[in-house]
């Protein structure tokens, strides 16, 4: 992976990445966001659920916003479900999409992995949290950046 965020992504692939989180959110009432940083400075799980709270992603009203985190220098990423989504999804719900976000990052493929990861996020989340027509865009849909 890069070095500095900046050489990441283009602004073509973030505008790319963007459209994915805006269709599968579609979907699902779930609320997707993509935080990216340089380093985690130590455990990226913890960093990630101090992004979660600083985006005040746990304000969603049901509970059920999801962070993909990517510290880049570090090499290493967490997808951070909220508390409404891991109290009804199986403890192995993320595992396939960690996978195939990862079969990417590997070959160098961020952009397709991140899209990846967005659409099968916003596909597991539609049978638990269905788009409905009262539904809101709670976040924002732009790629977050520490």
């Amino acid at each position: 992976m890069p070095n500095h965020i900046e050489a990441f992504l283009t602004p073509q692939e973030e505008r790319d990445i963007i459209e994915a989180i805006r269709l599968a959110e579609l979907n699902t009432s779930g609320e997707v966001k993509i935080h990216i940083e340089k380093t985690s400075n130590g455990d990226a799980t913890n960093r990630a659920l101090e992004v979660f709270h600083d985006l005040k992603m746990d304000n969603t009203k049901l509970k059920n916003g999801v962070l993909i985190y990517v510290a880049v220098k570090d090499k290493t990423f967490v997808i951070y479900g909220d508390i409404g989504i891991n109290k009804v999804v199986p403890d192995d719900f993320w595992d396939s999409t960690k996978d195939v976000m990862q079969s990417h990052f590997k070959k160098g493929n961020f952009k397709q992995g991140l899209i990846e990861g967005v659409q099968k996020s916003g596909e597991q989340l539609k049978s638990y949290f269905p788009y409905s027509d009262s539904d809101t865009n709670e976040l924002s849909n732009d790629i977050s950046k520490g």
